[in-house]
């Protein structure tokens, strides 16, 4: 299992992406303060890693999701599912993102 925990920002959302593999695909189990996050969820139940890991042939799924439910374009979710779903599915390391905003 992989486990993405995701602080929105400004929202105060955060959410919670467990990521199990079961043969071929990875099974999703999302967790969210966010109503819209809870609507990707309800649609977004597992999908298949490799089709979640490059933009390049097709669309994510996580990412379709998330243009469609989510209210903000730069909500960091959808990253944090794929992310998880990488580390579940061995397509990649744990290895925390981050992103530091400031105002100069």
């Amino acid at each position: 299992m992989a486990k993405s925990e995701i602080s929105s920002g400004v929202c105060g959302h955060t959410t919670t992406v467990e990521a199990n593999m079961d043969g071929k695909v990875c099974k999703l189990n999302i967790t969210s303060s966010c109503k819209a996050i809870q609507q990707l969820a309800e649609e977004l139940p597992e999908v298949n890693p490799m089709q979640e890991i490059s933009a390049k042939r097709a669309m994510p799924k996580t990412l379709e999701m998330g243009l469609k439910h989510c209210y903000h374009a730069a909500c960091p979710v959808p990253v944090g599912i794929i992310k998880a779903v990488e580390v579940a599915s061995k397509l990649a390391l744990p290895k925390d993102v981050e992103i530091k905003i400031s105002k100069e």
